[in-house]
């Protein structure tokens, strides 16, 4: 049974879905008007890991992820740098699923692109204006107003009054509005600005109109999931709540929110200075290490991905590798001691995704299973099986293949003559071939079951 801290509730309770078995789940992707950095990557990661264990664990998953490809951040840097707005979303688009597939992050079920659902946003709004949630302010656009759906402030649990007073710089000011609170569901048309016609003139779609169009088309009223990072919960995924129900449409049975990330500590900001994009992260590091370091923390939690964490990270990825290279030269299969490792593992991951403790599992195996490869114990083949297996739920799985230049079968030959020459203690013809192979970039580890090597 999974179970999940549902953000709404306040509570872990059982993951109940609309349809047995099978999971509808919406995530806030991208705004695609810079390149992203780790905090979005995090939380792409924690998200995708989700997905995959649910997969993993029997579900039938439809995973949407929406491209926001109209909003001001992308309107002010065209019009900054000369290029129109569909430019500048088409390449940091581009760039941004470029970055996320390196980091292993799979491609969603359906991907909407938040232009496409023009009509979908204006047939909302009208729903809302005839229910009374709604008010059109002329030659402004159009607002949802607050006060007209009980329980607004649910989700960041607070009331409208708690909300006025800490919402700062999160709610647009605008005296045309009736209440301070009020959000955009329609803008009208700025000069130079792109813009659709609409009843109430022409002008672009809000924000957070955007996403409820998209969830509710694409999965239906009351789907089962819906997260983000923790800082959409207010006002996004509220306002997404209040207007898609207040529009009488059941939104998300479930919300799940992802933590920050830190560096030392602090809190990730272009202010501080310590402002890492996916691209100078895995200039330094490598992906499997940038993803772990993320999968170490429980999602809900803040992440440091400091130097620290990602070099320990990378240690840790070099402990799992020697563990498969030791395993493969050493030929050893069959047994069943896997069986423990997976219970434990689907434990942890049931416990509302608890990758930190399903880590833990994994390299408590990763210590018994080269305790087993020394004894040469039948058990290490597949307990090895499963740690590869329980890696690939994670996303950490590595394709060997992807990894080869092409020239094993040299290499293979270059390390049989070394051994050949340490069998017939020629010792300097050995340590010639060991630098010509370190020259080439490989690695070689002396082993009771021979020589294992890798890049």
């Amino acid at each position: 049974m999974v179970r999940i801290r549902d953000s709404l509730l306040r509570d872990t309770v059982e993951l109940v879905t609309r349809e047995p078995g099978k999971v509808s789940m919406y995530v806030c992707g991208p705004t695609v008007y810079d390149t992203p950095h780790i905090g979005n990557a995090r939380t792409a990661v924690a998200f995708d890991t989700i997905r995959r264990y649910l997969e993993w664990a029997g579900y039938d998953v439809t995973f949407v992820s929406n491209v926001t490809d109209v909003e001001d951040k992308i309107i002010n840097r065209a019009a900054r740098e000369g290029r129109t707005e569909p430019e500048v979303a088409a390449e940091f688009e581009a760039v941004y699923f470029e970055h996320m597939h390196r980091l292993n992050v799979r491609d969603a079920d359906h991907r909407p692109h938040a232009t496409e659902y023009i009509d979908r946003m204006l047939s909302l709004i009208g729903e809302l204006i005839a229910a009374g949630h709604a008010y059109e302010v002329p030659g402004q656009g159009v607002y949802f107003a607050v006060e007209t759906f009980p329980g607004y402030g649910a989700l960041p649990h607070r009331t409208l009054d708690e909300l006025r007073e800490s919402a700062g710089a999160r709610v647009d000011v605008d005296e045309a509005k009736q209440s301070p609170m009020d959000f955009a569901l329609w803008k009208a048309a700025k000069p130079g600005e792109p813009s659709w016609d609409s009843p109430w003139g022409a002008g672009r779609p809000g924000w957070h109109i955007e996403c409820s169009a998209m969830a509710l088309d694409l999965l239906g009223e009351g789907f089962d999931l819906h997260g983000g990072g923790e800082d959409l919960a207010f006002p996004h995924h509220e306002n997404e709540r209040a207007q898609s129900e207040g529009g009488g449409h059941p939104f998300a049975r479930h919300w799940i929110h992802s933590g920050m990330v830190t560096i030392g500590g602090d809190k990730m900001s272009k202010s501080l200075g310590n402002f890492t994009t996916v691209d100078e992260a895995l200039a330094h590091h490598e992906w499997r290490a940038l993803r772990l370091a993320m999968l170490q923390n429980h999602y809900r939690r803040a992440a440091d991905l400091g130097e620290t964490e990602l070099q320990a990270a990378a240690k840790a990825i070099e402990r799992l590798d020697a563990l498969f290279r030791r395993s493969d030269v050493a030929r050893i299969t069959g047994g069943d001691a896997e069986r423990e490792v997976l219970d434990r593992f689907r434990q942890a991951m049931d416990d509302d995704f608890d990758t930190a403790h399903a880590l833990a599992v994994l390299f408590e195996a990763a210590r018994e299973a080269n305790r087993l490869v020394d004894a040469g114990d039948a058990q290490a083949g597949a307990l090895v099986a499963a740690i590869r297996e329980l890696l690939g739920v994670l996303g950490l799985d590595r394709d060997d293949d992807a990894e080869a230049d092409g020239d094993d079968a040299e290499i293979d030959a270059l390390v049989r003559e070394r051994d050949e020459a340490r069998a017939a203690r020629d010792f300097a013809r050995a340590d010639a071939l060991r630098d010509e192979l370190a020259a080439r970039g490989i690695t070689l580890e002396d082993t009771p079951s021979g020589t294992v090597w890798h890049r």
